[in-house]
């Protein structure tokens, strides 16, 4: 399985979701590879937003090696599963679909609900870190 987690900047929750899945993943022995990145491009080549790399790391995952990247169309070729976080990625990535096979990979993370995004207010990061684990661990039930 292939999962690309997807945000806005690949700066805050998509970085998030690849680190908590990644860890997940390993802790279930599962032969999954995780990445993530954004639709826009602002944050290319940057590190994640330090304040989501602060509460991974409180919860033991390390998201500081991590590089921001911007969304390909390849990534449909590339990928099994596109997770979104929100409905606005989620319109955004289905857009640049090519067919209804690559519209059929893509999904909002957490089905119905959205992951908010906490950049503006730094209270938000361990209650998203919260809802992305939940929604990996549910994934993982899902798929596995």
């Amino acid at each position: 399985m292939k999962i690309l987690m997807i945000c806005l900047g690949n700066i805050c929750r998509s970085p998030l979701a690849e680190g908590i899945m990644q860890h997940l993943v390993h802790q279930a022995g599962l032969n999954w590879t995780v990445d993530s990145a954004g639709t826009g491009s602002w944050h290319v080549g940057e590190c994640p937003d330090h304040r989501s790399t602060a509460v991974a790391k409180g919860y033991g995952v390390d998201i500081s090696k991590q590089l921001c990247r911007q969304f390909s169309v390849n990534d449909f070729d590339e990928f099994d599963l596109l997770l979104t976080m929100d409905r606005n990625n989620l319109r955004d990535v289905l857009r640049l679909a090519r067919n209804d096979g690559d519209k059929a990979k893509v999904r909002l993370l957490l089905k119905n609900r959205e992951v908010p995004d906490p950049y503006y207010d730094s209270n938000q990061f361990d209650p998203v870190y919260k809802l992305i684990e939940n929604g990996c661990k549910a994934i993982i039930n899902e798929y596995h």
